[in-house]
């Protein structure tokens, strides 16, 4: 039931380090081959799970699919590098290890499946809660951030305000160019 979030934070930080185009060529090329290799690993994954029987192959489908769900959705939030593909990811991720977590209930017998399905559940609404939560957040710093440049920007400006004449507009320039006003 771990999710593995530094992932997709690796992901990002690299994608950020990067110059635009080459990351953007990169991100493409990583998004293909992930693509590729989810579906490889699924169709072995899935021919492995055909010599089970019963919940055991119930489990072992889940597993292969969890593990196809995690690297489109890792990689597609690579390539699409928005915080709203970011978080569907986390979602989509989740929800796939709530199937995987059902499928491993359906071993259990009355209360011990009961139990085991809402503490399934349970996770599932915790890391959609989260997901929720951390876009939310990310947001809010952003909307801060703005802010605060928007109020240093009109104190840069107060501050033009005691010069005339090239002077003021050599520091009015100054500061729209610092502030990206």
């Amino acid at each position: 039931m771990k999710y593995r979030l530094p992932t997709i934070a690796a992901l990002t930080l690299a994608l950020c380090c990067g110059a635009a185009s080459a990351a953007v060529d990169e991100a493409k090329l990583v998004y293909k081959q992930a693509q590729e290799t989810a579906a490889s690993n699924y169709k072995v994954a899935r021919a492995r799970c055909d010599a089970i029987a019963g919940n055991p192959k119930d489990v072992c489908v889940a597993e292969a699919k969890a593990a196809r769900v995690r690297t489109e959705e890792e990689a597609g939030a690579y390539y699409k590098n928005t915080l709203k593909a970011y978080t569907k990811s986390r979602v989509k991720i989740a929800e796939a290890t709530y199937d995987l977590d059902k499928a491993k209930c359906g071993a259990l017998a009355g209360n011990q499946k009961d139990v085991c399905i809402s503490q399934a559940k349970a996770t599932l609404v915790a890391t959609k809660a989260d997901a929720t939560a951390d876009k939310k957040a990310m947001e809010a710093r952003a909307d801060a951030r703005e802010d605060k440049r928007t109020a240093e920007y009109q104190v840069a400006r107060e501050k033009c305000d005691a010069f005339a004449g090239a002077t003021k507009d050599s520091c009015m320039s100054a500061a729209k160019a610092q502030y990206g006003k």
